[in-house]
Parts: C-alpha cells; structure tokens; sequence
C-alpha cells in the first residue's frame, strides 16, 4: 500500500493514508465510521487499488454488499490479484445469489489461491450450499485435508467451527459437540464463539456477572452521568470531523465508467446531502 501512495502527491498521499488508518482501526468495532473514513479515501484516491480495497471491505463489513462487491472487482482488475475472490463470492451470497458464489467456487481463479484464501472458499462455498438449503452437501464440502489435519493453522479453529455448525443443523449433535471441542481448542484467538455454543449443547446457563458500580452508576446507586455525556460528546466530535472531512474533500464520481461489470448504485441522501444536488 505504501508503494501504492507513493504515486500521489506528498500531502494528498498523507490525507489518504490517514483515513485509510481509520478504517483499519475502526473496521471491527464501528464499522459505520470506518464506511465513512473509507467513503472519504475513495473520493480522495480512486485510482489507488489499496483504497479500492480498503473501501470494499468497510462496505462489506456493513452488509453493502453491491458496493463492496464492485470495489473488489476494481480492486482485483488493478492488481491482476485473484485474493479477493472468496470475499467476492461471499458479496454473491450476501446479495442472496449462492449459485453465483458455487459457480465462482469452481472457477480457474480458485487455484490461483493460496492455501489461506483456498480454505476461505470452501467455507464461502459450505455457506452457498446452506443458503441453498443443502446441510449434507455443506458437511461435505468442507470435509478437507485441512479440517483432517492435528496441525493448527489460522483458518482452523473457523474451518472446524463452521464443520461444528453444519452438524448440528443437520441433527448430528453428537458429532458437533466433538467438532466444536476441536474448534475451541484451535481457537487461541476467540475468533469463534465455539466454548458458548459447547455450553449451550451441555445445557449450561451463564449468571452475568456483578455489575462495577463505578462502570455505570454511582456507589448510591444514581447513575453517573459524566461518563455518558463523556461518551455523547466523543461521538458528536468523531460525527463532525467525518462531516467536516467530507465537505472539504472534492467529490466526484469514483467509478470507472469503462468497468464492464459496473453497476450504478442508487444515490444515499447522506450523499445526495454531501454532492448538494438540486432536483
């Protein structure tokens, strides 16, 4: 990505590179905001392929799938690079077409993949198959070398919990149980919520812990109020330097015209707002 700002003027490189940080930062735990910084990227840097791809995942992590889908195809069409195919297929799905999803599974692309993005797709490709209502077909595409395997790689504790998961909507519950156990114990990270649902099959009911009373209320029991409005006024900032950020930055329109695969996207009113159109 560096190398790719690279081609830009110092200062409007900069501005890039710091809503594209943004993005990254708050892709997980507000993936509105990150839409937003992403939304700003794009405007600033359309040709950069890191910025298309930036932006196709802040769409996708807010369900706008159509919009992600075609930022990932710009993606793809300016690197030549084939790693954004299972989150392509997945945009499919999202878009309720899994047979379009199943039909990318078997494209030449796929074994372009490394193993990471191979194993990403029999999970997209297990999924189109669910979505189709097809629970055996799902178990056994994701029957692998890789779920065999005793040795734990990054895909694993997903690939199992997802094996886990097919299970158990098909009634096997005994053998989703041991799945989700596997899962767990591959899930270093908690990336999966594998120990939650073993405790679910075993019948077992978490009490919430004790509340801090200095997290939302005072020791008297009224609630404190200075942490609220703390939190009220840091959103009312973030809100106004997207917005500021936004009017500052020339809009324009960020697809290419000569995408064959493009699809005009309806106008937002935030846009329509941020462009000032008049009927």
């Amino acid at each position: 990505m560096r190398q790719e700002l690279l081609s830009l003027p110092k200062g409007l490189a900069e501005e890039v590179s710091k809503n594209l940080v943004m993005v990254a930062r708050l892709i997980d735990e507000d993936p509105e905001q990150a839409y937003a910084y992403s939304r700003i990227a794009l405007r600033l840097a359309s040709r950069v392929a890191a910025v298309r791809e930036a932006a196709g995942f802040a769409a996708y992590a807010t369900q706008k799938y159509s919009e992600a889908l075609a930022e990932f195809r710009a993606a793809k069409r300016m690197t030549g690079s084939v790693e954004l195919w299972p989150v392509m297929a997945d945009c499919e799905r999202g878009l309720g077409r899994p047979e379009r999803a199943l039909a990318m599974a078997g494209e030449p692309e796929v074994q372009k993949l490394d193993k990471a993005g191979q194993v990403e797709m029999r999970l997209v490709a297990a999924g189109a198959r669910r979505d189709q209502g097809q629970l055996e077909a799902a178990i056994v595409t994701l029957q692998s070398p890789e779920l065999a395997s005793n040795a734990v790689q990054p895909w694993t504790a997903r690939l199992r919990y997802a094996y886990a998961d097919a299970l158990l909507a098909a009634g096997r519950e005994d053998e989703a149980r041991e799945w989700f156990g596997k899962a767990l114990e591959a899930d270093k990270d908690g990336a999966t919520d594998a120990s939650d649902r073993l405790a679910e099959l075993d019948g077992v009911e978490f009490v919430d812990a004790a509340i801090d009373p200095s997290d939302d209320e005072d020791r008297d029991g009224t609630e404190n109020l200075v942490d609220d409005e703390d939190d009220d006024e840091d959103d009312d900032e973030d809100a106004a330097e997207i917005a500021a950020a936004e009017r500052a930055t020339d809009v324009t329109e960020y697809y290419d015209e000569d995408d064959e695969e493009y699809e005009p996207l309806e106008q937002s009113a935030a846009d329509a707002e941020v462009r000032g159109d008049k009927a």
